[in-house]
């Protein structure tokens, strides 16, 4: 057996494999005779067929399969144990591979062409300079929170007269033009509505300090801007007639509902920090802040982190890479794919692939390493951040504990969880290592950039 390396450019090389009998011929013996005491043939008991007749029938399918075996363990040691670095996977060169014959040949010659990664150094400094967004966490942000904790403890009650978003419920009947009840026109028990969302504010002024018993007399078309949907659903009929119903209706109020939102209390300090944890208002508004001040960190991050990306690929310049031989590749990997595909895609994928290295690169110098525990503990952030979306802070370790195991049953799952550890322990490290220009600024205008 001998294997070379030969750089033909900067990013260019071949691999050259000479496979000779000696190499080959014990695996291939060895792979007939358990061949033998498996094959069933007529005439011949279990395991007794004759060797000869075996390596007739099967010998140049078991010569192939173990020379190609024999070939990718020995291309891969190779590459292994030389530490080529190498980009994708060895093709077989098109130029001056020989076709192999297994009925006429014992040995074997191979070549492959490899595509080398460029060389370059990916480092950072204190002269690094990186722009780093605070993001304001206002009283409005604060207040907006503790809102929807009240809310959430909230009920409804029975109230006398009628404010804005109040509900009402009573008794709709469709009207004559003089004013009086229509006979046989339309009329709706229990008819549930919110004047806060009628469209039209004339309407919607009518109901303003309405009481229980009241008869009050508004026009549904004109309220709701004729919306066949919504027409529809209140008056019970179907779309295409409730459009056509442009008659003046009677609406005498039976019971006006208010949501009241929960007192902001102890009860209310439990739910979301835990029993205990918080003691006063005061405390609560800063633990809530905080709160959302994380959640923002984590955007922070994100964005240093697209910007750090920036920085290094402009430090880093253009890379010399393999072109054609990527393109054969790419080629390969999207076989439904025509050359105009690849000629489209091809300078988006070296930009990734750059990225790929330069970041590879930084977290081999950073020694950075991702565990098992990292992996769950980020399954549980992953989970905490969402329920946090919708107020839910104090999350019962059990609940994170079963979220992050289903999560961990998906492999598409794992791979971005493993993704997102490798970022957030790389993000730690190069805040330290660079220079951080923080910037205050608004939520908006954050969000803003991203547009």
């Amino acid at each position: 057996m001998n294997v070379s390396l030969q750089n033909i450019d900067n990013v260019n090389a071949l691999l050259t494999v000479r496979l000779e009998k000696a190499d080959y011929q014990e695996k291939v013996d060895k792979a007939l005779k358990d061949l033998r005491h498996k094959v069933q043939m007529p005439g011949f008991r279990k395991g007794m067929v004759p060797a000869g007749l075996i390596k007739k029938m099967y010998g140049k399918s078991v010569l192939a399969e173990e020379v190609n075996k024999l070939l990718s363990e020995t291309v891969y040691n190779y590459i292994h144990e030389n530490k080529v670095n190498m980009l994708g996977e060895p093709l077989p060169n098109e130029e001056s591979q020989s076709k192999i014959d297994f009925d006429a040949q014992e040995d074997f010659d191979f070549q492959f062409d490899i595509a080398l990664a460029p060389e370059f150094k990916a480092e950072v400094s204190k002269d690094d300079k990186v722009d780093y967004y605070d993001i304001e966490v206002t009283d409005d942000m604060v207040n907006a929170q503790i809102k929807m904790y009240t809310q959430r403890n909230g009920k409804y009650e029975k109230v006398d007269t009628y404010a804005d978003n109040d509900m009402l419920k009573g008794l709709l009947a469709e009207l004559n033009e003089d004013g009086s009840t229509k006979e046989g026109g339309i009329q709706v028990e229990d008819t549930v509505m919110m004047p806060a969302y009628m469209k039209n504010d004339e309407q919607k002024a009518i109901f303003a300090n309405a009481k229980v018993n009241d008869v009050l007399v508004f026009n549904p078309h004109t309220a709701w801007d004729g919306n066949a949907a919504e027409l529809a659903s209140l008056l019970k009929i179907d779309k295409e007639t409730a459009g056509e119903v442009k008659s003046n209706f009677s609406y005498q109020v039976e019971e006006i509902t208010r949501f009241v939102p929960g007192e902001l209390n102890q009860e209310i300090f439990d739910q979301v920090f835990g029993k205990d944890v918080v003691k006063t208002e005061e405390e609560f508004r800063t633990k809530v802040k905080d709160a959302i001040a994380v959640q923002f960190g984590s955007d922070s991050d994100y964005k240093f982190m697209l910007d750090m990306r920036q920085h290094l690929m402009e430090k880093v310049g253009k890379l010399e890479f393999p072109d054609a031989l990527l393109k054969r590749i790419m080629r390969l990997n999207n076989p439904d794919k025509d050359e105009k595909f690849v000629d489209e895609n091809y300078d988006k994928s070296i930009e990734e692939l750059t990225w790929h290295l330069v970041k590879e690169q930084l977290v081999k110098a950073n020694d950075i390493k991702v565990e098992q525990q990292d992996i769950t503990n980020m399954a549980k952030e992953a989970t905490r951040a969402q329920f946090a979306q919708y107020g839910m802070l104090n999350v019962p370790e059990e609940l994170l504990e079963n979220y992050a195991k289903e999560m961990l049953k998906k492999k598409e799952s794992v791979e971005g969880l493993v993704n997102r550890v490798v970022e957030s322990k790389l993000a730690t490290a190069l805040k330290e290592q660079v220079t951080l220009e923080h910037k205050p600024i608004s939520a908006v205008d954050f969000n803003k950039m991203f547009e």
